[in-house]
């Protein structure tokens, strides 16, 4: 019997520099749904010195590789993800629709469209940052207990 269950994966992601560039991090929020379980989890990652946009392609990187870690790779190749960011750059450029002039994104670009080929399909969803305020919220707590090591 072949097993034809459904997975997708909606992932909310944030990235975040103090001082940009400066100290940064990145916050995730993966929800999975099948057709009969559901699931939430999430991370955050200190990054050291990154500007904003080198963090929002982290975060989006991390979490691509992250699912394929949770799920493995034959159920990855089966399975629809959504990334969903409020950064209008990242997503836009991830879609096409804007070039990359910072030098700096063209490895985390190259890396991402890389990942992309593991997974069924990979889609870049802009929202508000309303609509983002977990992953946000979750990127200032590790940036804030990244301070409290240093002072």
């Amino acid at each position: 019997m072949v097993n034809s269950q459904k997975l997708k994966i909606i992932i909310y992601t944030d990235g975040g520099a103090r001082n940009n560039p400066g100290p940064a991090a990145i916050g995730i929020v993966i929800k999975a749904t099948s057709d009969n379980r559901q699931g939430e989890k999430e991370y955050s990652k200190f990054l050291g010195q990154a500007t904003n946009n080198e963090a929002e392609y982290q975060a989006v990187i991390f979490a691509l590789k992250k699912v394929k870690q949770i799920i493995g790779k034959e159920k990855a190749q089966k399975t629809e993800i959504e990334i969903r960011s409020d950064s209008e750059l990242l997503i836009n450029q991830l879609n096409g629709q804007y070039k990359i002039k910072e030098k700096s994104l063209v490895p985390f670009f190259i890396e991402i469209w890389n990942l992309k080929q593991d997974f069924k399909e990979v889609k870049f969803i802009q929202i508000s940052r309303e609509e983002n305020k977990r992953a946000d919220l979750i990127v200032n707590r590790e940036l804030d207990s990244q301070n409290r090591l240093f002072f």
